[in-house]
């Protein structure tokens, strides 16, 4: 009953007097939302999809909408008595192009919006991934890489014919990929396209296929591919290379391939973007009378004078040291950590010379070790 509908702007979220250009956005959008295909079976979804093409039917009409305008829902449903009907038609409406045009060409087997199937398409691309030491992260590398592809029929330069042989133009879709149907539902009319089942969307039909790629007009082979990696890649960035990865249909040029790298740890340094962490290992005495220390680096050993009196977990930074900067010349730094060594075995002469040494320090010490350490000095006098 006409008391028991919405008004046809409240269905679609506008306010009276939205521009064309409103209507067919809420319309596109609400469309999209209640679509049986995309509810199937919810019934509280395909009333609200009637209602709103209904709605839609209504105010993209001029003519209705004028009327719907000045006498609401007598000027455009009999049942009112205000003549003009109720069977508006949506044939000119195609959900496929709808639908298209928010998923890039295809939706439920809609795809009035996207290009078309028998066209040439890029290959799919590949991924791999790659294992390289620290330094071979750090300074860059050439490495080959196996791997299985699909690269273009040679027998029959990817038409999938048999020699002498050419394909048939589709007679359903008529080379289109596509067919376009109109459907019905709940008094409402619209078409949608989908692809043709006869060649299954390639637009061509192939009576006498070729024998080594078996009408499929590419083959699959193992390769051995070059890769350059560039002086200070990091754990899980990846290097493409155009043109490597599965070839393309109908022309189409062949996908990409994509290396992805994993580092794997180094036994002493540890990476933090450009930075290289290291921590060296100095004895008691070293630190407390200074040493000449050799540091290793991924440039090989440098020296590096310790100063007396260095504590424990003291950090020094060995400017240029460290990773190379990706696609630069310059690089980072490394920084190292000096960890104090505590002797965890002293033979009786060490504890000896520990327990003088404390005792001159001040400290509270055994007296054994005290008077073992003199009666040596008097023996040897």
């Amino acid at each position: 009953m006409a008391e028991e509908k919405r008004d046809y702007y409240e269905v679609l979220g506008l306010s009276k007097g939205a521009s064309e250009e409103e209507l067919k956005k809420a319309y596109r959008k609400l469309a999209k939302k209640y679509h049986p295909d995309v509810n199937p079976g919810d019934k509280d979804a395909e009333a609200k999809f009637k209602e709103i093409n209904e709605a839609y039917g209504i105010l993209s009409d001029p003519e209705k909408k004028t009327r719907y305008d000045q006498f609401g829902f007598a000027g455009v449903d009999p049942s009112y008595g205000g003549g003009g009907g109720m069977g508006f038609d949506m044939g000119d409406i195609d959900l496929g192009d709808i639908f298209g045009s928010f998923f890039g060409g295809g939706f439920g087997g809609f795809g009035g919006g996207g290009s078309r199937r028998n066209g040439p398409q890029k290959g799919e691309s590949l991924r791999v991934n790659l294992a390289l030491s620290f330094e071979e992260a750090a300074f860059g590398c050439t490495k080959e890489i196996e791997l299985s592809r699909t690269e273009t029929c040679e027998e029959c330069k990817g038409s999938g014919c048999a020699a002498g042989t050419t394909a048939e133009t589709c007679p359903d879709c008529r080379g289109a990929g596509q067919v376009r149907i109109q459907r019905g539902a709940g008094g409402f009319a619209f078409s949608t396209t989908t692809a043709c089942q006869k060649c299954r969307g390639t637009g061509k039909i192939i009576h006498t296929p070729c024998k080594t790629c078996g009408g499929a007009g590419s083959v699959r082979k193992k390769r051995r591919v070059s890769v350059t990696i560039p002086a200070g890649i990091d754990d899980g960035q990846a290097v493409s290379i155009r043109g490597q990865g599965n070839a393309g249909t109908n022309g189409g040029p062949a996908g990409d391939l994509l290396v992805r790298v994993q580092i794997k740890p180094h036994p002493q340094f540890q990476r933090d973007g450009v930075t290289v962490l290291y921590e060296h290992p100095v004895t008691f005495y070293q630190a407390a009378m200074g040493a000449e220390l050799e540091i290793p680096t991924i440039d090989g050993k440098v020296k590096y004078s310790l100063p007396a009196g260095t504590q424990t977990g003291t950090t020094f930074r060995l400017r240029g040291k460290g990773i190379p900067e990706l696609r630069s010349s310059r690089r980072g730094d490394q920084y190292v950590t000096i960890k104090v060594q505590v002797p965890t075995s002293l033979n009786s002469e060490q504890k000896a010379a520990l327990n003088a040494f404390g005792a001159a320090m001040g400290e509270e010490v055994q007296e054994s070790g005290l008077k073992s350490f003199f009666d040596k000095k008097k023996k040897k006098k």
